[in-house]
């Protein structure tokens, strides 16, 4: 498993994801059609034209998804329990077909539960356009309540 346990969490660290992903038309399409969400500035090519933003602005909820795939490679892949929160949610730019997105979590809190069994921690997920030079897309913070590490004994 390469995610990590809750004592691997250092809060301060900041994780580096390594998996990037350039956001297709068709991604959008279908992430759209799943969620039932047919705003046209997602859909509508001559509607979005008409808009201050020229062209299709990829669905957020879709940008922000995209941004916690990237990051469980590194932090939670099969030592999650559970997410338990997204807050904060912020996209200070908009995503387009054909930008490349990577992501970084950062660690800003962790505690274990009342019973000491698990813990829980707080990453600050920040999601980034490389093709437009790093800029920031989508930040949040995500909650998790992650597994201890199993006894060796």
């Amino acid at each position: 498993m390469p995610g990590k346990y809750y004592e691997e969490f250092m809060v301060g660290e900041t994780i580096v994801h390594d998996k990037r992903r350039t956001v297709s038309e068709a991604d959008n399409q279908r992430f759209c059609d799943m969620t039932m969400n047919q705003q046209p500035l997602h859909l509508d090519a001559d509607f979005a034209a008409d808009t201050q933003f020229g062209e299709r602005l990829v669905n957020g909820l879709y940008t922000m998804s995209l941004a916690v795939g990237l990051s469980i490679p590194e932090t939670t892949d099969g030592t999650i329990v559970a997410n338990l929160s997204y807050d904060e949610v912020e996209h200070p730019a908009p995503v387009f077909h054909g930008d490349t997105l990577r992501a970084e979590s950062t660690v800003t809190d962790k505690r274990e539960t009342s019973d000491g069994e698990r813990g829980v921690v707080t990453m600050h997920v920040e999601a980034f356009a490389v093709n437009r030079g790093d800029e920031l897309v989508c930040e949040f913070d995500r909650t998790v309540l992650s597994e201890k590490a199993p006894d060796e004994g």
